[in-house]
């Protein structure tokens, strides 16, 4: 039987147009790194987590660092089998089904995008602290923080069209500098300020187990998007191998980086006066306050850096998601457009960046504060991510089974891992009412709506349906090459 005839094997990937097997591992890697913003995260975060619910920093990042290990354990084994451009949507397509991936789609879109947004926030935030810092500017804040918004968006817009190498430097720059510069300035706050250190109190919690699950879903969003490399099966070079290290160690790496900072922001913060525990740049100030205001500033510029390279490194992947949704239909077809000279998915990336930077602008300007902005937009963000994971989670052993490889390991390890998410999520969401937040009827709202939306689809094209779960393909010219190693695929 000759090639052509095969079929297995593709002509053409339903996914032609974007860089092909071009992305070495350690820009992979960054694009998972940039993703979880080690250090605007571990700088934002626990400010968060302690005014979100007053539970211990360490146990909700122990607990939150646990349930995304879990989740990673059931990624890895599709990653190994599958070159997905979606990531947690052609997953869940594959295992649940394409109604099912309706909606874990959406929700990682969701995600990625709150994530996104909270990052021009904190960008805008910390550059407006970085420039009146160094010029004692006392200008409008409103309007500074939106033109910062407004200029890192188009920064970050022009690095993913001008295509995923760049963007991949320019993310794996900016967080390695800011986590060295994390590093440093923490180290140099405890020779200097010498807190007062109760290891007793580290792994206390505080408040009610509700208390603590809310703080675990905002430790959540420290963590999520670890999993963003997945949208780079088809760019990344020998992706059945690089997708799922990247997968299993960005976890690990950024959980022990976590459980260190946060050790020492549990031990400052309670230290700390309450204006500073309650402030939106808690970590920055603290520094301001206690040792020097150049120490401060460098702190602000390696979070805002941080935050810029997550801003990038989620859009990166929103698009691509929003790309596969697009080239099967079940998204309006001009983001599934790829750009014929840079090779990415400037469609998607075009129609998602004014809502992206809209959102954080129309906040500022409506006056909402930056603290309660910023834990509305992780909270939010961490429901889409963790949503997305349950239903991927739960394709493990279905993806498994229907390739011929489904055992009761993968059983056990998908029924735990959706436990452990859905555990979290009810408490948080019980937390959250009882509160009156409306984060949970938010994301709740969007959950029905993409049910819905892939009802209709079902109903009235059933064959846009039916195709959901594009990937990768093997071609024709993989195999000439696997023939043939010196020609280039």
């Amino acid at each position: 039987m000759s090639v052509r005839r095969n079929r297995l094997i593709s002509a053409q990937s339903p996914v032609a147009g974007l860089s092909r097997r071009n992305l070495p591992f350690i820009p992979v890697f960054a694009q998972a790194i940039a993703a979880v913003a080690p250090a605007g995260a571990v700088s934002v975060i626990p400010a968060l987590v302690f005014g979100a619910s007053g539970a211990s920093l360490v146990m909700s990042f122990l607990i939150a660092m646990a349930v995304m290990l879990l989740v990673s354990s059931c990624l890895r084994p599709m990653a190994q089998r599958m070159a997905a451009v979606s990531g947690l949507y052609s997953y869940t397509a594959k295992g649940l089904g394409p109604r099912a991936a309706i909606t874990a789609g959406w929700s990682a879109i969701f995600g990625y995008g709150l994530v996104a947004m909270a990052s021009l926030l904190s960008v805008g935030t910390y550059g407006a602290n970085i420039l009146r810092s160094l010029w004692g500017s006392s200008g409008d804040a409103t309007l500074l923080i939106t033109l910062i918004i407004f200029a890192a968006a188009a920064c970050a817009g022009f690095f993913m069209v001008r295509g995923i190498q760049l963007s991949a430097k320019v993310t794996l720059l900016v967080e390695c500098v800011s986590i060295l510069l994390l590093i440093s300035l923490l180290t140099a706050y405890f020779v200097l300020a010498r807190p007062h250190v109760d290891l007793g109190s580290l792994l206390t919690v505080n408040g009610t187990p509700l208390s603590l699950s809310l703080g675990v879903v905002v430790a959540v969003s420290a963590f999520v998007g670890f999993e963003s490399s997945t949208t780079l099966g088809g760019e990344a070079q020998r992706p059945f191998i690089n997708i799922p290290r990247t997968i299993r160690w960005t976890p690990i790496v950024t959980g022990a980086l976590y459980l260190l900072a946060v050790t020492g922001q549990d031990i400052a913060l309670k230290d700390a006066p309450d204006f500073i525990a309650s402030s939106p740049t808690p970590l920055s100030d603290m520094f301001y306050f206690k040792t020097s205001a150049l120490m401060a500033v460098m702190l602000d510029v390696g979070i805002a850096g941080s935050f810029f390279a997550c801003t990038v490194a989620s859009v990166n992947a929103l698009a691509r998601t929003l790309f596969c949704m697009g080239r099967e239909r079940v998204a309006p077809a001009i983001v599934g457009h790829t750009h014929p000279t840079f090779r990415t998915p400037w469609g998607a990336i075009l129609a998602a960046m004014p809502v992206i930077t809209g959102v954080p602008i129309l906040m500022v300007l409506y006056g909402v504060s930056p603290e309660k902005g910023l834990t509305d937009l992780f909270t939010l963000g961490a429901y889409g991510y963790l949503g997305a994971y349950v239903l991927a989670s739960a394709s493990l052993p279905l993806f498994l089974r229907r390739i011929g490889e489904g055992t009761w390991t993968s059983w056990a390890l998908g029924g735990v891992t959706v436990g452990a998410v859905a555990f979290v999520v009810w408490n948080a969401v019980a937390m959250s009412a009882q509160e009156g937040n409306v984060q949970a009827v938010v994301y709740g709202s969007l959950v029905a709506l993409s049910a819905l939306y892939a009802q209709f689809l079902r109903w009235r094209s059933p064959e846009r349906l039916d195709g959901v779960g594009i990937y990768d393909e093997t071609r024709e010219s993989d195999l000439h090459h696997l023939a043939n190693p010196r020609r280039k695929p």
